[in-house]
């Protein structure tokens, strides 16, 4: 079976974190499985036995998701956009027996023109893939019916099922998106994609640490800043920071550093790590969140809320129910306010490592299976 995973990350790395755990677990179950991704390239992201297709990338300015830059910090013109179509174009050959555009229709909107022309094109083919969507427990909300609406037209006209990688016990779509009878018969929930448990360390690193991340992306100064200024009010403890976003941010906030604090930049062992820490401080994506309960980690979720997005504060409300696991809004953000969270979190029982539905990747690839059997 041949799998074409489509996927554009816009500001941090979660949705092509995502998009390669399902293709390893495509590859795993031996089919031959391409994702194209036209968000910027993002080395630390293992492919395992993807092969995968860069685009020509594109990137949000900042939270702006309406402005699209190029690696050279210009805005994304005809030319660079038609080019972006022409090699999705071409990344249906070989033809595929599935293709699985990410987040698309539900998100996405400004790429719109690209992922219609991908769509019409696997439509034209002589033998037409099965066409599928796949998006997270949470979406964005959409801001108004309007928007439901053209998802639900699009979903009718070209996509036979949306896989929604979430336990419906836990989390349903409806919370965060209006559910038609249309879209409701389309639904198949897999559980959540992640890879399978990294289990403890080797070293026990990060034993007994606050560790303190903000996914690989540029987002996430206030959140190191306020955990840097924590850390000085609590110096009989080792904090570590995880720091993505490139050399430069490190060593700034490296300089700002109590000696109770290190700063690495983000490590491959990072989820070993949450298994040993005296707790986890960080936003609260998808891929960070599936992290912290498969390590069984006391939390406090700083939600990603700037631009209006909802979809982190969302989770952390419904996860803030779990024993150990706390939120803090970034409005009330404070050195005083993340300490508290962090007592409060390591005062109640750990909950014990992998009490989750987590085999969503493998429960994909079934349904895929069965699609095209």
């Amino acid at each position: 079976m041949r799998v074409l995973i489509v996927v554009t990350h816009l500001l941090g790395t979660g949705h092509l974190s995502r998009a390669l755990t399902l293709g390893r677990a495509f590859g795993a179950a031996g089919h031959a499985v391409t994702v194209a991704s036209g968000g910027m390239p993002a080395p630390h992201l293992d492919p395992g036995p993807v092969t995968l297709v860069q685009l020509p990338p594109l990137r949000s300015d900042g939270t702006d998701f309406t402005r699209l830059l190029t690696p050279e910090n210009q805005p994304a013109d005809a030319a660079w956009l038609a080019s972006r179509v022409d090699a999705l174009r071409a990344s249906l050959s070989p033809a595929p027996d599935i293709l699985i555009t990410e987040l698309f229709p539900f998100g996405r909107r400004i790429l719109r023109d690209e992922f219609l022309a991908l769509l019409d094109a696997a439509k034209a083919l002589p033998r037409k893939p099965r066409i599928l969507s796949s998006i997270r427990d949470i979406l964005a909300p959409p801001s108004k019916p309007a928007k439901a609406a053209w998802a639900d037209e699009i979903i009718a006209r070209y996509y036979d099922h949306v896989l929604v990688h979430s336990d419906p016990a836990r989390t349903e779509l409806s919370l965060s998106w209006p559910v038609s009878g249309m879209l409701a018969d389309r639904l198949a929930y897999t559980g959540y994609v992640a890879p399978a448990p990294a289990g403890p360390h080797p070293d026990s690193a990060g034993l007994d640490e606050i560790l303190v991340s903000a996914g690989g992306g540029p987002v996430g100064d206030s959140l190191f800043e306020t955990a840097l200024a924590a850390a000085r009010q609590d110096p009989a403890r080792l904090w570590r920071l995880l720091v993505g976003g490139g050399a430069d941010r490190l060593d700034r906030l490296a300089a700002a550093a109590p000696p109770n604090v290190r700063l690495d930049p983000p490590r491959p062992d990072f989820r070993q790590m949450l298994y040993h820490a005296r707790a986890s401080v960080s936003m609260c994506g998808y891929n960070t969140a599936l992290d912290v309960l498969q390590a069984g980690t006391p939390a406090v979720f700083v939600p990603f809320d700037a631009g209006n997005e909802v979809e982190q504060g969302l989770r952390a409300q419904s996860l803030r129910a779990l024993p150990g696991m706390d939120a803090v809004t970034s409005a009330d953000l404070t050195p005083a306010t993340l300490l508290a969270a962090i007592a409060r979190v390591t005062a109640a029982p750990r909950r014990p490592a992998g009490d989750l539905r987590d085999q969503g990747a493998e429960e994909t690839v079934r349904t895929c299976e069965g699609l095209v059997a």
